[in-house]
């Protein structure tokens, strides 16, 4: 007895027909639609911070970057409810809770690159002339090879 695949079929097939796709896509559509019309009320500030999760039983469930934007969001609650119930989706809003959810993946801090001057070099050169301890006069003459691009050690 051998397997024998079923034939691949389109996405777009599948999420026709398949009850359990077809679902999971309306429910992602819905978050889709919930997630613009809360940015159309938060500030610019929040907007990239700020995620709608789920809205079931008149509570919205938001995912924030981290506790300082959960607090704004939470002094900022009455006006956010009364601003989204608005709209028909949030009818029946009555509570928005927030849940902190830092971000999976962290934004590298920018490269800071030391600018080469060749004063700064001729005064460390200098000053290193000057020091009567090796280990400091060592230090001050490798960063003044450096301020020159010369190669160290």
């Amino acid at each position: 007895m051998s397997f024998h695949p079923l034939d691949a079929r389109r996405p777009g097939d599948l999420l026709r027909t398949h009850s359990t796709l077809k679902g999971l896509f309306n429910q992602a559509r819905a978050v889709e639609r919930l997630q613009r019309l809360l940015e159309s009320v938060l500030e610019p500030a929040a907007r990239e911070h700020c995620r709608a999760a789920s809205y079931r039983d008149g509570v919205l469930r938001l995912l924030v970057a981290d506790s300082q934007w959960a607090t704004r969001i939470r002094y900022q609650q009455r006006r956010l409810i009364r601003q989204l119930q608005a709209y028909a989706e949030f009818a029946t809003l009555t509570k928005i809770h927030c849940k902190v959810q830092p971000p999976l993946v962290k934004k590298a801090p920018p490269v800071r690159k030391m600018r080469r001057s060749a004063v700064a070099a001729e005064s460390l050169s200098e000053t290193a002339g000057h020091i009567s301890d090796p280990d400091l006069r060592s230090a001050l003459e490798r960063l003044a090879r450096h301020h020159r691009g010369e190669s160290g050690e």
